[in-house]
């Protein structure tokens, strides 16, 4: 791992302090989960917002599936 320096104030850094995790797993372990939630949301918000620009807001119930549960049956056994 690579060490970084990261400003907080002094009012922020007092409350990551007194959170129950941070004191059983550190700091850094803690803002390193943190980063790791964050990236994770925005690659999810980046891959529905490339949907959003494929497809548009048009579900694929709305249009693709009309008419196929007519024509569907299961198999007898």
């Amino acid at each position: 791992m690579r060490a970084i320096q990261v400003r907080v104030d002094e009012r922020l850094l007092r409350e990551l302090d007194k959170d129950d995790e941070v004191k059983r797993h550190g700091r850094s372990a803690v803002v390193r989960h943190a980063l790791f939630d964050y990236l994770r949301r925005r690659r999810r918000s980046a891959v529905a917002e490339a949907y959003h620009r494929a497809y548009g807001s048009r579900r694929a119930t709305d249009v693709d599936w009309v008419g196929w549960t007519d024509d569907s049956s299961w198999p007898a056994e």
